[in-house]
């Protein structure tokens, strides 16, 4: 099927739209909850600040190595039938956290939810690869980031202020989250096939997971992408999960420390839309990124330093380009040359286990510092965003990348 065939089907907004709210409700609020749930939850379970961290992080273990199968399934096979299964069980071991009684069960737990979450947000930018032509495409990975800051902005704002206090503690506000992630399974089992697999079933057969990866890996410049968001999704995991405490060991309010984590994914949510159509606009997704990735540098660094309104202010210059910067970067990897549709699910699998190793290794890594001082993790972090800096830098962008619509399905 052509891109004008594709553009021409307005069940492709349907699709986009549940993209959208299936990373919201499945994956990012009930993962950013628990930035603003462990003040209780350390309480209860007796958790120091190292633990913390590696609570924040222990989900990224498993996912380094299941982010890439995930995305291959969805090349393998039928993505939509990936999501309805993946909210299913993302959801049964999302809600499972809610049973821990100690840091080990704590622990094991979010190794379950760690496990199963990649399949959401790879086959979430599979389908809609499938739906949606090329010049369309930084628009709609826009949209789909713009679910994904909605949802860490209210699992910011309301769980611990609002959910906890309703619900009767925070174990019931992630029995909560799992419920809303499952029922997602039934609208996903309903959606119709997308229009290219229609297009071309009988056409080309998928290639096997083994030969798939052993392709992409072979893409030099998924290598350096994969560098880049090492760096750059490890300081926003850190820095996401270490703020509101941190601040409420500076003397903040918990309404105001939960608020300084909510305008982070707030700004986010304004700003996503904009950069990834700016990215459309200028022909160049390297253009957009660099400068974005300068702005997370220099909002986390300043972080360490400032304190009162200020802290606002650098908030803001991280958090307005976060989720921008991930749709366009989504979009860069499955328009490199040599990816496609046809690998689209792998090549982003492959790109994003070095996120999984960036969001594994930062968060206990910087919150170790604090014991030399308060700020020191963010400077830890803002050093590992400019190392991704340099990997994003040394990136080569073509002038016309294969189009998406020229790679079977």
């Amino acid at each position: 099927m052509t891109d004008h065939m594709r553009s021409e089907t307005p069940y492709r907004w349907y699709i986009l739209t549940l993209v959208a709210l299936t990373n919201a409700l499945c994956v990012a609020a009930p993962s950013m909850c628990l930035s603003v749930l462990f003040d209780e939850i350390a309480a209860d379970l007796r958790l120091n600040l190292v633990q913390v961290g590696l609570i924040w992080s222990i989900g990224a273990l498993p996912g380094i190595v299941t982010i890439l199968f995930a995305g291959a399934l969805g090349d393998r096979f039928v993505p939509r039938r990936v999501l309805t299964l993946g909210c299913l069980l993302v959801g049964l071991s999302g809600g499972l956290r809610g049973l821990s009684g100690d840091f080990v069960t704590l622990a094991l737990a979010m190794f379950a939810f760690g496990f199963l979450t990649p399949a959401i947000p790879m086959n979430g930018f599979k389908t809609v690869g499938l739906w949606f032509p090329r010049r369309q495409l930084g628009l709609a990975s826009g949209v789909i980031s713009m679910g994904m800051a909605l949802g860490f902005m209210l699992g910011s704002m309301v769980s611990a202020t609002v959910l906890s206090p309703l619900l009767g503690g925070w174990r019931n506000v992630l029995l909560l989250y799992g419920a809303m992630a499952m029922t997602l399974c039934v609208p996903w089992y309903f959606t119709r096939p997308a229009p290219l697999v229609q297009a071309s079933s009988g056409a080309a057969v998928p290639p096997s997971m083994r030969r798939a990866i052993v392709y992409v890996a072979g893409i030099r410049k998924l290598w350096w992408l994969g560098l880049a968001i090492l760096g750059i999704g490890g300081c926003i995991q850190g820095t996401l999960g270490y703020l509101p405490l941190y601040l409420r060991g500076a003397g903040w309010v918990a309404a105001s420390a939960d608020g300084a984590a909510s305008l982070f994914h707030l700004v986010s949510m304004i700003c996503v839309v904009p950069i990834a159509l700016g990215s459309d606009r200028l022909g160049s997704r390297k253009k957009v990124l660099l400068p974005a990735a300068l702005l997370i540098v220099a909002g986390v660094g300043l972080l360490s330093v400032v304190d009162g309104a200020l802290v606002w202010v650098a908030v803001s210059l991280a958090g307005m380009v976060r989720d921008g910067f991930m749709a366009v970067f989504m979009t860069m990897i499955i328009e490199s040359e040599g990816v496609g549709a046809a690998y689209a699910g792998t090549a982003t699998g492959f790109v994003m286990i070095f996120s999984g190793v960036g969001n594994l290794l930062a968060p206990p890594l910087g919150n170790s510092l604090a014991s030399i001082a308060p700020g020191a993790p963010f400077l830890f972090w803002a050093g590992l965003a400019g190392l991704g800096l340099v990997g994003l830098y040394t990136v080569k962008e073509r002038g016309a990348e294969s189009s998406l619509a020229a790679q079977p399905a």
